[in-house]
């Protein structure tokens, strides 16, 4: 049976490495998407949500990495995540996230008052990289 390596690498270095991977699910710009073995070679953008990777496609156990976006590549049966940074549950400083989360908020309705649109949006950026964050550390 086939399996998908799974490598993921920040600025950091390789921060998560699998090699006997049978479905990853990714969120892509567009949606969604799950990547089994021997699928077709394919680049995407990626967006700031967690990657799902399991060993075993019926199983419940799977492994969850929070990524702020970056780019997969699938090419070979090797499953290839550039992010800028990646987290499993038990990595993340959940009161930092938390801390992120409200300053996020708070420049959030400062940029809105001051129809600052660049701030906004990284602003918001800053937002959704802290939920996921939290998110993932639920997990």
């Amino acid at each position: 049976m086939a399996h998908l390596k799974v490598e993921i690498v920040t600025p950091d270095g390789l921060s998560y490495e699998n090699p006997e991977a049978q479905l990853v699910v990714v969120r892509t710009i567009d949606g969604e998407l799950g990547i089994l073995p021997n699928h077709a070679p394919i680049i995407v953008p990626l967006s700031i949500d967690e990657v799902r990777i399991k060993n075993d496609r019926d199983s419940k156990e799977q492994d969850i990495v929070a990524i702020n976006g970056g780019i997969m590549e699938v090419r070979d049966n090797i499953l290839t995540i550039i992010a800028d940074s990646a987290e499993k549950p038990s990595d993340i400083d959940v009161s930092r996230a938390e801390r992120a989360k409200q300053r996020a908020e708070e420049i959030i309705e400062e940029a809105k008052k001051e129809h600052d649109i660049d701030q906004l949006r990284r602003a918001e950026v800053a937002l959704s990289r802290a939920i996921n964050r939290i998110n993932v550390s639920r997990k």
